[in-house]
């Protein structure tokens, strides 16, 4: 279709396999004019599942609204399209293949998926010092839940840092993530929270199908929440990654609207800069662009930087093994440390799956971006309290079987003490009261959320 169509070169993966991150990646060190990545992402894939098309622009990053909204204008008018027959491509071998294709020449590069990608992780974190972690007495246990990491997780971790082969499970791409729903969270991952349990693994993290969402999990399975998590490498990641460790480097935070506002102390305390933006990785493509924006995260498990202009889950194990290489510290005790200095901000999602997609909620927030000017409107329903809790309602339809209501609550809290409580015991009164206002379970049929994050 390429080809018919005049483009005059695609490069892609061996088995036609490349991550989220590491398409954004080429397509920056490539100069391309764009990738089309086929992925059910975080969704259940197969045949009888979701399957989604992917558009990321020249800066690696998702395309933007107009652009997508452009596309689905055009999409309704077409009535025939174009495809070039007998192209023998070998998909199973690096190899270059060039052909005339209606009088213009077409090339086709078939090259390693993951060797661009490791190079560029090179460039950012201290590879010596994270293999000198995982070959002591340090155990890690990296879930890749059947999706495109496996490649890259079995590279990476087992044959660059010399972690154990077995540290690396669920490695096989497959297409329809061997039943799993590659989703990584505490329901969804249940398999590596289990296994982080009985305490013999340091640090656990699992990704989900494309490679662009990540779970970290300390000794006995200390769940980090993703604003935490987001919070605690822009505190450390100016002197634990190579990439940043000039200060001048960072150039800002920022994070969605639903997710906690831990970031935003630390950015307060360093003096940066710090957004808030609407749901969706497009919209800290522009400020990276525009050198606002250094690290950034979603409270959907999403962590990344301007390394490249997507999220990118690997990245995010590598950034947290160099803060714990670099402190001495495990997952927990960094955890403590964090609260003790900043607080704690409590944070509870819970999701509605597969609800009727006519469901409408009432919502206001609105984003106009700093760079272009561009809005974006109807974002989600907030509830702001005067003690600084809040929640947030919000429709999420990235799946293909309906929509899934998300209800998020987070309630902030200085006393160290209460730091260490359960966030689901902490948050249930506010939690209550979201259900009360919003009669939220018999407005869509539901007695309880088919997810509790």
């Amino acid at each position: 279709m390429c080809a018919a169509n005049g483009v005059s070169k695609v490069i892609v993966g061996v088995d036609g396999i490349f991550s989220t991150p590491a398409v954004s990646a080429i397509i920056r060190k490539e100069k391309a004019l764009g990738g089309i990545i086929l992925t059910a992402s975080h969704n259940p894939g197969g045949i009888n599942n979701d399957f989604g098309i992917k558009f990321n622009t020249a800066n690696g990053g998702p395309a933007a609204d107009g652009i997508t909204e452009k596309i689905f204008e055009i999409s309704k008018s077409i009535s025939e399209y174009r495809i070039a027959k007998h192209l023998p491509v070998d998909l199973s071998t690096t190899a270059g293949y060039t052909f005339q294709v209606d009088e213009h020449e077409f090339q086709v590069e078939v090259i390693d998926p993951v060797e661009p990608y490791l190079e560029l992780m090179k460039t950012i974190f201290d590879f010596s010092s994270l293999k000198t972690l995982l070959t002591g007495d340090f155990h890690i246990l990296i879930n890749c839940l059947n999706g495109v990491t496996g490649p890259y997780a079995r590279r990476i971790f087992v044959e660059e840092l010399g972690a154990p082969t077995d540290s690396v499970v669920n490695a096989v791409p497959l297409g329809d993530f061997g039943g799993k729903h590659p989703d990584p969270n505490l329901v969804y991952a249940k398999e590596l929270v289990d296994a982080m349990s009985n305490g013999f693994y340091d640090f656990g993290a699992a990704f989900d199908g494309d490679g662009d969402r990540n779970m970290i999990l300390g000794k006995g399975a200390c769940f980090v929440s993703p604003s935490d998590s987001l919070a605690l490498l822009a505190d450390h990641i100016d002197t634990c990654v190579p990439f940043f460790r000039n200060g001048g480097r960072i150039k800002g935070f920022a994070r969605s609207m639903p997710t906690a506002g831990a970031v935003d102390l630390v950015a307060n305390k360093k003096g940066k800069p710090c957004f808030e933006v609407p749901t969706g990785w497009k919209y800290f493509g522009n400020l990276m662009d525009a050198a606002q924006l250094s690290l950034c995260g979603e409270e959907s498990f999403g962590t990344g930087s301007d390394h490249i202009r997507e999220k990118d889950g690997i990245w995010a194990v590598l950034a947290w093994l160099s803060v714990i290489a670099h402190t001495g510290h495990g997952v927990e005790s960094l955890l403590h440390s964090h609260w003790a200095t900043y607080g704690r901000n409590f944070f509870t999602r819970y999701d509605y799956e597969n609800c009727a997609s006519e469901v409408k909620l009432a919502d206001n927030f609105s984003y106009t971006d700093p760079v272009d000017g561009s809005i974006a409107e109807n974002q989600g329903l907030r509830i702001i309290f005067e003690c600084g809790s809040r929640v947030v309602f919000r429709i999420s339809g990235t799946g293909s079987t309906g929509a899934t209501v998300r209800l998020y609550g987070d309630a902030y809290e200085c006393n160290l003490e209460k730091c260490r409580a359960l966030a689901q015991d902490v948050l249930k009164p506010l939690i209550q009261v979201a259900l009360n206002i919003s009669r939220l379970p018999a407005f869509l049929k539901q007695e309880a959320p088919t997810v509790i994050t």
